[in-house]
């Protein structure tokens, strides 16, 4: 479950409200389906921040501030700052809230260093030891996410994210950020997005013994869907061929938008 904040702001406080859009919306699904149904939340900032980006922002600061734990939007001679540390407990906050109204589990977004270990040590600490983290350890600044942010309207206000998600020609950082991640206590690692990163896929599947995400993101499946709707390709077959390649590089997990058709048409 993803939310659209209905308030932003500079400290995201609508993010972890005991009555958020999505802590109150997975109490509704649970009352009414129960244990029927399994429930992973989303957990990120850009849709309740001010400026879009997924961490907290701060203020404009000299080139010479330190920047070890950083990310650095440039904007001429202006300068926003991703504080990664800030980040963690907003973060950790958002994921208990959702813990609280019942959600199975929690998977952060985000991609701010050292947010698992946080998450965790808050959800032992407030009594969720059971609810697992499905972390998006490697997440890549990807032109593939264009439909999605369109429809949560968390695209950043200014700058991009390559900051803090990772560069996609980069893949020993991917398989580096997964590890870390298992490291700090995740119990499921994602690579995002799927189809161009199937080597990734592999590499991370043969790097751990935890299970292994992928998501098929929007855009990825609006090209599926405009060029089905254009009598360019037969829908089903590209779609279960795409399905198929990320089963085959060591997904254990498929996460898509394309999962109610496939099982309402009987595709698989």
């Amino acid at each position: 479950m993803f939310g659209v904040g209905e308030e932003k702001s500079e400290d995201a406080h609508s993010s972890h409200d005991a009555h958020s859009v999505v802590a109150d919306a997975v109490r509704e699904l649970k009352k009414k389906f129960g244990k029927d149904l399994f429930i992973v939340t989303d957990v990120c900032l850009c849709a309740y921040t001010m400026h879009g980006h997924c961490g907290m922002g701060s203020p404009p600061a000299p080139l010479s501030r330190p920047t070890a734990s950083s990310g650095r939007e440039r904007r001429g001679e202006e300068i926003l700052y991703i504080d990664n540390d800030l980040s963690l407990p907003i973060l950790a906050r958002m994921s208990l809230a959702h813990a609280q109204a019942g959600a199975d589990m929690v998977a952060p977004s985000d991609m701010m260093d050292g947010r698992v270990a946080a998450i965790r040590n808050l959800l032992d600490e407030s009594g969720f030891v059971n609810t697992p983290i499905m972390s998006y350890s490697t997440k890549f600044a990807s032109a593939y996410y264009g439909p999605f942010r369109q429809a949560a309207d968390s695209a950043p206000g200014k700058g991009d994210r390559k900051s803090y998600q990772m560069d996609f020609r980069n893949a020993r950082e991917a398989l580096r950020e997964a590890q870390l991640d298992e490291d700090e206590g995740a119990d499921i690692v994602m690579v995002k997005p799927a189809l161009a990163y199937l080597d990734v896929i592999k590499t991370v599947r043969e790097s751990t013994l935890l299970p292994v995400a992928c998501y098929n993101v929007s855009g990825e499946y609006s090209m599926v869907k405009a060029a089905a709707k254009a009598g360019y390709i037969d829908e089903q077959k590209i779609t279960m061929e795409n399905m198929f390649a990320f089963a085959r590089a060591g997904a254990d997990i498929i996460i898509s938008y394309h999962t109610r058709e496939i099982f309402e048409k009987g595709w698989l």
